[in-house]
């Protein structure tokens, strides 16, 4: 049997952090004379009273490293245990949420997925519009620990193929994640403070370019209003989010490099060249079709811009219904929403590295079948794609399709429409956010969703987010022997 008691203490470090988390919130409220201070003190009170439970019950099974079982039990229960204490705010609070719904919530923003059970946002209280920004912003540095410090060592997904460049963009080896984190995290804050200013300056009230900021950069799109970011009728706020946008779905690991000096890698980087290619692409699309519908050419363009980008960085703004500007965008669209942003990045779905593998091992397998007698490789990079990388890659796709379909069966047999179940599964499990029709759509949430048909999202939520494999391996019998 394993021993779960690093386990248990570092569960209880990240729920106190939370607990910690929730003070400022319950200050703020209490300031400005919101009931809701109770509700987050006490929610902070039971959360950290479990966090340093925790951590004094397991403190004497720390360890300086874990294991590869270990560490993928950690990663799983993280994700599972930070949400629910993440939802007590909102069980206490005004609002009063159901506990499916608090879960569903606090899953959508610590996955960073942006799917909202909420209603009436623009009068919703400060506190807890704050806590879910702050939510979102805590599980996009969560996330960029993960892929950059951890998924590489486990091999998973493919990731492996970035795990001896993070380690070394430092200059020399790192023996812990924190030392990681602890870099990530200087440039995670200075985008999200610069995003602050930015969109003060451009407009916004100070509460709402705090809060905007912090989903913006965490790829996450929770918003104040119902409308999204389009309650902000102001180009600079819409151009400036798209850029904070791109920037937060590039790999991390650029700019700790652009910082030490370096430029090439960034701009030398396979995904992040393909990634601008396609953006620009479905962008001049989106663009020509939306200016034959209004005859406006920068209006469409930024229309066109900003939620082209929020689809495929899997933030999860929107500006308008996109799905009124017909069923081909429709499909842009849903397709976009398959792609994701860059490995290492906040960015969410299946990510274009792991599309440039399956291109390269495509390629390659042509070529052989044009000349059996040769030895082709595939190559990523201009290096060659190891065989390890290869069945990782497609044993990915083959687990995200598999998910996928069987999550699409799922809320199609809990009654929701065809539309609504594909478009619903391809949001949560891709960490999008909205989907397509006019339940989920941009302009709709899941409130309406059958509890079932919620459980099923939160689920599809966390294992996404995780990976697939992450969680996944743990139903293998031969994970559990020693």
């Amino acid at each position: 049997m394993f021993d779960l008691r690093p386990i248990g203490y570092v569960i209880g470090l990240f729920v106190s952090v939370l607990g910690v988390a929730m003070v400022p919130v319950a200050i703020a409220d209490a300031l400005s004379a919101d009931s809701d201070w109770r509700a987050f003190s006490l929610a902070s009170i039971i959360t950290l009273v479990f966090g340093l439970g925790m951590i004094l019950t397991c403190g004497g099974g720390r360890r300086d490293g874990m294991s590869i079982q270990q560490t993928f039990i950690l990663t799983t229960v993280a994700w599972i245990a930070m949400p629910l204490f993440g939802a007590l705010p909102f069980m206490f609070s005004g609002i009063e949420l159901s506990f499916v719904d608090a879960v569903f919530e606090a899953v959508s923003g610590i996955t960073t997925t942006g799917a909202t059970v909420l209603e009436g946002l623009d009068t919703t209280s400060a506190g807890v519009l704050l806590w879910r920004g702050i939510l979102q912003w805590i599980g996009g540095i969560g996330i960029l620990v993960v892929a950059i410090a951890i998924l590489p060592q486990l091999q998973v997904g493919g990731m492996q193929l970035f795990r001896s460049e993070a380690f070394d963009t430092f200059g020399k080896i790192l023996p812990r994640a924190a030392a990681i984190a602890t870099q990530l995290g200087y440039i995670y804050l200075g985008l999200t403070i610069a995003a602050i200013l930015v969109y003060a300056a451009c407009g916004m009230e100070p509460f709402d370019a705090l809060v905007h900021a912090m989903t913006t950069i965490a790829t996450g799109g929770l918003s104040n209003y119902d409308a999204s970011m389009g309650h902000f009728d102001t180009p600079s706020i819409h151009y400036s989010a798209a850029v904070f946008m791109l920037l937060s779905a590039l790999p991390y690991v650029r700019f700790v490099q652009l910082l030490n000096g370096s430029a090439r890698p960034l701009l030398r980087d396979p995904q992040v060249r393909t990634f601008f290619l396609l953006v620009a692409l479905v962008v001049a699309v989106l663009s020509y079709l939306k200016w034959t519908l209004t005859g406006d050419p920068e209006a469409s363009f930024r229309s066109a811009l900003f939620n082209t980008i929020s689809i495929i960085t899997g933030t999860g703004y929107a500006t308008e219904d996109y799905s009124l500007w017909g069923p081909f965008a429709m499909m842009v669209f849903f397709l976009i929403s398959l792609s994701g942003g860059c490995a290492g990045s906040t960015s969410c779905s299946v990510k274009i590295f792991r599309y440039q593998v399956l291109a390269a091992a495509i390629r390659a397998q042509i070529r052989a079948i044009h000349n059996p007698s040769s030895v082709v490789r595939a190559r990523y990079d201009g290096r060659p794609i190891s065989e390890q990388i290869l069945s990782s890659v497609m044993a990915f796709f083959m687990l995200f399709l598999l998910s996928l379909a069987v999550i699409t069966l799922v809320l199609s047999l809990i009654g929701l429409d065809f539309l609504t179940a594909l478009s619903g599964a391809v949001a949560t499990l891709g960490n999008v956010g909205p989907g397509l029709g006019d339940t989920i759509g941009p302009s709709g949430n899941y409130a309406s969703l059958p509890v079932s048909a919620k459980w099923t999202c939160i689920v599809a939520m966390i294992i996404g987010r995780l990976e697939l494999l992450s969680v996944f391996v743990m139903l293998a019998p031969g994970f559990w022997r020693r």
